[in-house]
């Protein structure tokens, strides 16, 4: 029975996985006080960003609420006398950026819930725990065999999902836990189906998969009943951890870091691919693996929160994993978050980033290759490899499994035809969000490489090069005209005589001069040589000396300027006038 009767109005289905970016853009001072204007961004997009106002004090008091972590947070102090000079503002504006960026990049930070209300508090003003408490005293109107024994403080990294210590009247000596959550973006479920599924959930048991004592939902969230365990998650036990403690607590700043032994990372890294294959050969879409979403009943491994993938919540690492085009589906989304849960059982510690060139000694020599295989350079840009290949690697091959509880995982056809299909439309929201990612991180290196100054020096020369050719170009421009304009008129091929060094005309015949279009004034010629080889005197004493001498006299004085241009067949040609 649904315990909820009438939907939220006007609900606003947000992935809280998209990660905020802070910038103080200025700062203002008032009287007795200073406001620093802050623009919050979410995600890519720019047109996805807005401004907030806030004090000091208001950093103070969310560093308050954040000190459970045990971090070292970089808050700039506090300063009684002095705070409104101008140059204090400055600085202490330098280190509130700081340490906006501090909690911005830290992946446990970001999530909880005072940071996202101090960035956006139109979207996070709720009290998520007053709503988790009205939903869950409507269940308990039509239930009465539960009753609530106290409420668990942020016990998980979700602030949309709220978790209760119970009890049945029929079994009062065994702890249950309540969890509530929201609905979430990825629910592409109808609702007939959806409600269909989560009555489903308790049917369901496999020996590395934690069962489900009860669960119910409504058109905007869902409650699930399992057996609370004392020892705690797979991450407690890796951090040292009471499982009751919050989240910022437990997992922030370990006090110890330390990997598990050899054979508990081959057993638990075994049985949790298992569940996988199992769960992803019968069309069930799980996405949700973490350290903290495993149970631990003595050596047995289980998955939690199988519920997950059909409520719509988005993964832990979602903000890893939409960085990389190649993990695009439910199974490669499953593979690499086992490479995260296999780091953290190695090391003892999350990866600081993803992808990884190096991995630290490991306990075996079969652990890197396949950290390798899942966390490097090269499988984050050419792919992951499959879940049945992975329990082929060394690794995980020789070890033995001794559950022999049979699994009972019914799916109806009409059923797994809607969960092949709402699996597709969450693959199609990832891919869509992977290529906008992809779009903007080159058209952010684009702008990087031109804007650095190895490239604005680059350009500058390049600049110089071409105003030079550019000149050179106009300068040789006029004689290149005359080749063309000679070349057509004459329709030679021999090469040009220089025009300030003229061929002077033949003594016989009709001699004819190519002169340029527009050529420079020509200085006077020297003097033509006489070739030895011509007789100074004339070898028949019958030629007139007079008209010799008058011939040699022309040669000698002879200018160019004297020519006059005439047209005959269509051709530009000089006779002397």
């Amino acid at each position: 029975m649904a315990f909820m009767e009438k939907p939220p109005v006007m609900k606003v289905l947000l992935d809280d996985t998209v990660p905020l970016t802070a910038l103080i853009e200025a700062s203002q001072s008032l009287q007795s006080h200073t406001e620093y204007i802050i623009r919050v961004q979410r995600g890519i997009s720019m047109d996805n960003s807005w401004q907030i106002v806030r004090r000091y004090s208001d950093f103070d008091m969310l560093n308050n609420s954040l000190q459970i972590s045990g971090l070292s947070l970089p808050l700039p102090p506090k300063k009684l006398i002095g705070n409104m000079d101008r140059e204090f503002i400055a600085e202490r504006q330098k280190g509130l950026q700081n340490y906006l960026n501090f909690i911005t990049s830290n992946h446990i930070l970001c999530n909880h819930e005072q940071v996202k209300k101090f960035l956006d508090p139109n979207n996070y003003s709720a009290n998520y725990t007053e709503i988790a408490l009205q939903q869950v005293s409507m269940f308990f109107r039509s239930e009465p065999k539960w009753e609530v024994v106290e409420p668990l403080k942020e016990m998980g990294w979700r602030f949309r999902k709220r978790y209760f210590l119970m009890k049945s009247k029929n079994q009062p000596k065994e702890n249950l836990v309540l969890s509530w959550a929201d609905l979430g973006p990825d629910k592409f479920l109808q609702d007939k189906d959806f409600q269909w599924a989560i009555k489903l959930l308790p049917s369901w048991t496999h020996p590395y998969i934690y069962r489900i004592t009860f669960a119910t939902a409504s058109e905007s969230s869902a409650l699930v009943i399992r057996p609370f365990n004392d020892k705690g998650t797979l991450k407690d036990l890796i951090y040292k951890a009471k499982p009751k403690d919050p989240f910022l607590k437990k997992y922030c700043n370990p006090r110890k870091i330390q990997g598990l032994e050899l054979h508990q990372i081959k057993n638990f890294g075994r049985q949790i691919l298992e569940a996988l294959k199992f769960l992803h050969d019968r069309g069930f879409s799980y996405g949700h693996l973490q350290s903290s979403n495993v149970m631990l009943e003595g050596e047995t491994c289980k998955l939690m929160d199988i519920e997950n993938a059909l409520l719509g919540l988005p993964s832990f690492y979602r903000s890893y994993f939409t960085q990389f085009r190649k993990i695009n589906t439910l199974e490669n989304i499953d593979v690499h978050c086992f490479g995260h849960l296999l780091y953290e059982m190695t090391y003892g510690r999350p990866p600081d980033s993803i992808p990884l060139d190096q991995f630290p000694p490991a306990p075996s020599l079969t652990v890197v290759p396949v950290l390798e295989s899942i966390l490097s350079c090269e499988a984050c840009k050419n792919g992951v490899p499959s879940i049945t290949q992975l329990l082929q690697m060394p690794l995980f091959n020789d070890v033995t499994l001794m559950n022999s509880e049979k699994p009972q995982f019914k799916i109806p056809t009409k059923l797994k035809e809607a969960l092949k299909t709402a699996k597709e439309c969450m693959e199609k929201r990832l891919s869509e969000e992977q290529k906008l990612i992809y779009q903007h991180r080159r058209l952010t290196r684009a702008q990087s490489h031109h804007g650095s100054e190895e490239e604005k020096k680059k350009r500058k020369i390049l600049a110089r090069k071409k105003s030079k050719r550019t000149n050179c170009d106009a300068g040789e421009e006029q004689p290149m005209k005359c080749n063309s304009n000679n070349s057509a008129g004459s329709g030679a091929s021999s090469p040009l005589t220089s025009p300030s060094s003229p061929t002077p005309p033949s003594t016989t015949g009709n001699s004819t001069v190519l002169i340029p279009a527009s050529p420079p004034p020509p200085a006077a010629p020297p003097p033509p040589p006489i070739r030895k080889d011509v007789p100074t005197e004339p070898a028949n004493p019958s030629v007139n000396g007079r008209d010799r001498v008058a011939l040699l006299s022309s040669i000698q004085n002879f200018s160019k300027g004297v020519l006059k241009k005439a047209v005959t067949n269509d051709h530009s040609v000089a006779r002397i006038s």
